[in-house]
């Protein structure tokens, strides 16, 4: 049952600028979720490693200087091997109006900051769970 736990949830593209923020969130998916994480500092640096990498989510910072989230996704969804790869946003920005764009753009959920890095497994199956149809 615990390999099953994920259902096809294994790896994770995470893009945050913050260092700090990144580094924490990416221990605890690694060490709580079992994900293979590959995570970036910037949208630029996320294009350039996903060439070589093929993530089962997307996971995205809204606000980052030179290209924010929603410009990376658009990028990332113009390569034919993430062009249909769920992607979710972690951001402060969670007004109906900004949730509404991040759906526009794609996202199948928001994960609201400050993020609760004990909380991060749980909420990132949940969104990944209501996405996809249970497999019997």
């Amino acid at each position: 049952m615990d390999a099953n736990l994920n259902h096809g949830l294994k790896s994770i593209l995470y893009v945050e600028d913050d260092l700090h923020v990144r580094t924490t969130a990416k221990l605890v998916l690694e060490v709580i979720g079992k994900f293979e994480v590959r995570d970036c500092g910037s949208g630029r640096e996320a294009l350039l490693a996903a060439m070589h990498f093929k993530p089962d989510l997307i996971l995205l910072d809204v606000m980052m200087p030179e290209l924010d989230g929603l410009a990376t996704l658009s990028m990332l969804r113009r390569m034919p091997h993430l062009a249909d790869t769920p992607a979710l946003f972690v951001t402060g920005l969670t007004a109906q109006a900004d949730i509404a764009r991040y759906a526009e753009a794609g996202a199948i959920g928001v994960i609201p900051k400050p993020l609760m890095p004990l909380r991060l497994t749980g909420q990132l199956h949940t969104l990944w769970e209501q996405r996809a149809p249970a497999v019997a």
